[in-house]
C-alpha cells in the first residue's frame, strides 16, 4: 500500500529550537522566545502551501489551551490552498457529537472534502479540567466510544437519530447535508482503554514515533482487538524529523538542538510530564527518563524532543537515505501514515520532501508530486 505523507502546522508558534507542545508553554516559549514565530494566519498559511506544493496529503493541527483552536485556523487557510487536506485534532468530550458532525459536514462543503478528524480523548486530568471535564481516564475514553457513534449515526440518518446512552442522550438528530459520508477518523492512545475504543470505532490508529519493536507489539494488540470486533484499522505513526544530504549533517543539527536546551528546562518538563495521566506519554518518557546521554534508541530514532516538548518525542535522524529507509521500515510492520514536523516548519518541510520524500517516490512509495495521489481513506 502507498504511505501517505502529512505535516503539521505549529499552531502554538514556530522556532529554530523545540518549541514544547502543551508542557507548561509560558515557560516553554520564555526559554524560545529568541527567533519565535507567532502561529499567524500568514505565517501558517505559508507552511501550508509549502506543504501542498510539496507533495504532502494532509497537515495536522494540534488542539489544547496552548495553541490555536484547530476548527478555526484550519478553515481560515482552505482559501490559500486547494489540495491539502486539514487533520483538525479536537476533544470529544468538549463539544457535543451532533455538533462536530454539523461541523465536519460543512467544513468538507466548504473545502471540497479536504477534513480529516484526530480524536483526542485527553490523558491529562489537569488540563481537562481547565475545560471543565471531570471525568477520569477510562470513562473519557468510554464517552469517546459514544461520541463517535453519534457523530456517525446521525452523518449517516435519513431520518431524526436517536441515542441514549450513559453519556449522551440524543433526541431527534439531523444536520443538514446528511446522509453523508464522515470525514475519515484518526484516533491515538496507548492504554487499554484506548485501544478498545480504536479496535471498535476509528478508521486510523496513530502511534507516537517508538522503535520498530515497539510498535510491531502495539500493531499486532490493536489488530488483534479489531480483528475481534469484525473490523480492520489503518495505522499511523506521529515523529518529527531531521533529515539532510549526509548524516554528519542531520545529526549536527540534533546536536545544536540538545546544546539549545537547559538542564533547568528539562527538569522542569519531566517534572511535568510525570504526572501525566497518559499511558503514551510515560512511554515516551521512558525512551529517555530524562537523561539528555544515548538518545538514540534505534538506529536514526532520536528521543531529544521528548525532553522538554509533550506528546511526540521522538525524531527520524540522518541522511535522506537513511530517514527513507527508516520509514520503509515502519511502512514493513502495516504503518501507512506518517505525520512529520520539524522546527522551524517551514524549512523542515523543504528539507524532507526534497531529499528523503523524493527517495521514498524514487522507490515507489509515495505517488509524483502533482500526480493522483491515493485517497484519503
Amino acid at each position: 500500500m502507498t504511505i501517505h505523507l502529512h505535516w503539521y502546522l505549529p499552531t502554538n508558534g514556530d522556532n529554530r529550537d523545540i518549541v514544547g507542545s502543551g508542557d507548561g508553554s509560558q515557560q516553554t516559549l520564555a526559554a524560545v522566545r529568541s527567533g519565535f514565530r507567532a502561529p499567524t494566519v500568514e505565517y501558517l498559511g505559508g507552511i501550508a502551501r509549502a506543504a501542498e506544493q510539496l507533495g504532502f496529503e494532509a497537515v495536522l493541527t494540534p488542539t489544547g489551551t496552548w495553541c490555536e483552536d484547530a476548527w478555526i485556523a484550519t478553515a481560515a487557510l482552505t482559501a490559500v490552498t486547494t489540495r491539502l487536506r486539514f487533520l483538525v485534532a479536537f476533544r470529544p468530550g468538549l463539544v457535543s457529537p451532533t455538533l462536530a458532525a454539523h461541523q465536519a459536514a460543512t467544513f468538507q462543503r466548504v473545502s471540497g472534502g479536504r477534513l480529516l478528524l484526530n480524536v483526542v480523548t485527553g490523558g491529562d486530568s489537569v488540563e481537562q479540567r481547565r475545560f471543565g471535564d471531570h471525568l477520569d481516564h477510562d470513562r473519557r475514553y468510554a464517552r469517546t466510544a459514544e461520541f463517535l457513534t453519534v457523530l456517525r449515526g446521525v452523518s449517516a440518518a435519513r431520518e431524526p437519530f436517536d441515542f441514549h446512552g450513559e453519556y449522551y442522550d440524543i433526541e431527534q438528530a439531523s444536520i443538514p447535508f446528511a446522509p453523508h459520508e464522515p470525514p475519515e477518523v484518526f484516533f491515538g492512545g496507548a492504554s487499554p482503554a484506548a485501544e478498545q475504543v480504536a479496535a471498535r470505532t476509528v478508521d486510523t490508529y496513530l502511534a507516537w514515533g517508538e522503535t520498530p519493536p515497539q510498535i510491531a507489539e502495539r500493531l499486532r494488540r490493536v489488530r488483534k482487538l479489531a480483528a475481534e470486533a469484525g473490523r480492520t484499522l489503518s495505522f499511523g505513526i506521529r515523529f518529527h524529523v531531521l533529515s539532510r544530504d549526509t548524516a554528519a549533517e542531520a545529526w549536527a543539527e540534533a546536536g545544536r538542538l540538545l546544546d539549545r536546551i537547559d538542564d533547568s528546562r528539562i527538569r522542569q518538563t519531566q517534572r511535568t510530564l510525570a504526572a501525566s495521566e497518559s499511558v503514551g506519554q510515560r512511554r515516551m518518557v521512558a525512551l529517555h527518563g530524562g537523561d539528555r546521554r544515548d538518545l538514540e534508541i534505534y538506529p536514526n530514532v532520536w528521543a531529544g524532543y521528548g525532553l522538554v516538548r509533550a506528546g511526540a518525542g521522538t525524531a527520524l535522524v540522518g541522511s535522506h537515505r537513511e530517514v527513507a529507509e527508516r520509514i520503509e521500515e515502519y511502512h514493513d510492520l502495516g504503518i501507512d501514515h506518517f505525520i512529520l514536523s520539524g522546527q522551524p516548519h517551514l524549512e523542515e518541510a523543504y528539507h524532507f520532501a526534497e531529499g528523503a520524500g523524493a527517495e521514498l517516490r524514487r522507490r515507489g512509495l509515495v505517488p509524483p508530486i502533482g500526480g493522483p495521489g491515493p485517497a484519503a481513506s
